[in-house]
């Protein structure tokens, strides 16, 4: 399966998109999505098995010979951009996105025939370790060292990584970066969940004291900037999402409030206010859409198309959910109220993969452009 053009899709991917979004429909309600963040691990695992089992959205891009359904990139954005609308909190951006991707990105098959079926049915979660407390998702800098095969050091803004049941850790070797696979459950291996801005993102600090880990490949520079990559793709599908239903609800709210004998979406200046919201939204779809295509071509643009994906989406769902929280007036900052959920994942999301201004100085650097 692939997308022929930027929003074109095939019949079933409009048939998983429409499957993925009644199911969430009816499990990730506003309610439901509170309490799983309210929960041990932050996630509904119960959801998880729903989306896993009933329509296999874990395996979607994980090759048929490690257990997957070897579809494409594609499919798995179209998943991705419906939990966005949601906030459904789900593994499938930490583990089948960052860690799956991370093991295949590897080239260790003999890893990926052991831990991928799992990962594909969703009966296993991985998480991959790579950032230290600089939060900087920089390629070549870890928070972790190892010595032979012994890990010491931390990993900060871990995705599940407070309940993974398999670890992928980026840690340097001697001035490089190498990636190995750990177990958890093994002495030396701590593990607890932070408390963060965006309840609907479980992320972990993971520490590492002499832990042993299995070496998947000495390469791991090359294949975090393939993971990011992925990464920058797949998280602008959620953005477009968020972005998508902030802007709905916002709407939906100007019909019904009233203000001075008129409902409030009726003023013309509110009314070319949503209109640039909805300008944003659709521009931020389409450069996410074109991203996701570039990258299931194999396209040499991909890379630079992956970045201007997560720029351009990070700031537009900042500014939309920004405006909903004005839009919507006092109510939109009471802790009842959607909105300030919205708020706070396009602010948490902004800081995943690397910050926007990051993003746009290798871009300038790339085109030889100064300061």
């Amino acid at each position: 399966m692939s997308v022929t053009a930027v929003g074109a899709f095939t019949d079933e991917q409009l048939e998983l998109r429409k499957t993925v979004r009644a199911l969430l429909a009816k499990h990730a309600d506003p309610a439901a999505v509170r309490k799983a963040t309210e929960s041990e691990h932050g996630f509904d695992s119960a959801l998880w098995y729903l989306l896993c089992q009933q329509v296999g959205v874990a395996a979607l891009a994980i090759p048929e010979e490690f257990g997957g359904i070897g579809a494409t990139v594609v499919e798995t954005h179209l998943v991705l951009e419906e939990l966005g609308r949601t906030l459904a909190p789900t593994p499938m951006l930490g583990s089948v996105v960052l860690a799956a991707q991370s093991i295949l990105a590897s080239g260790d098959g003999e890893a990926g025939e052991r831990l991928l079926p799992g990962i594909a049915e969703g009966t296993s979660i991985a998480a991959l370790c790579w950032t230290g407390a600089d939060g900087s998702w920089d390629t070549t800098r870890v928070g972790v060292t190892a010595t032979g095969d012994a890990l010491t050091g931390s990993s900060h803004f871990v995705l599940d990584g407070s309940y993974a049941d398999v670890l992928i850790v980026a840690a340097d070797v001697d001035g490089a970066v190498a990636l190995f696979e750990v177990d958890p459950a093994q002495p030396g291996v701590t593990r607890r969940r932070v408390p963060t801005m965006d309840p609907t993102r479980s992320l972990a600090v993971v520490e590492f004291d002499g832990a042993t880990g299995r070496l998947l490949t000495t390469d791991g520079t090359a294949a975090l900037d393939r993971v990011r990559e992925i990464a920058c793709v797949a998280l602008s599908a959620e953005q477009v999402g968020a972005a998508e239903q902030s802007l709905a609800s916002t709407v939906e709210y100007s019909k019904s409030r009233v203000q001075f004998g008129r409902a409030i979406g009726s003023f013309q200046a509110l009314k070319h206010r949503m209109a640039d919201l909805y300008f944003l939204v659709e521009t931020a779809r389409s450069a996410s859409y074109a991203a996701v295509a570039a990258l299931a071509e194999g396209s040499a643009t991909a890379a630079s198309d992956a970045t201007v994906a997560k720029v351009y989406c990070s700031e537009a769902l900042q500014a939309v959910t920004a405006d909903a929280i004005q839009l919507h007036g006092g109510i939109a900052i009471t802790w009842e109220h959607d909105a300030q959920l919205f708020f706070k994942r396009a602010h948490g999301s902004a800081q995943l993969f690397g910050q926007p201004r990051a993003h746009l100085r290798a871009l300038a650097a790339d085109a030889g452009l100064g300061e």
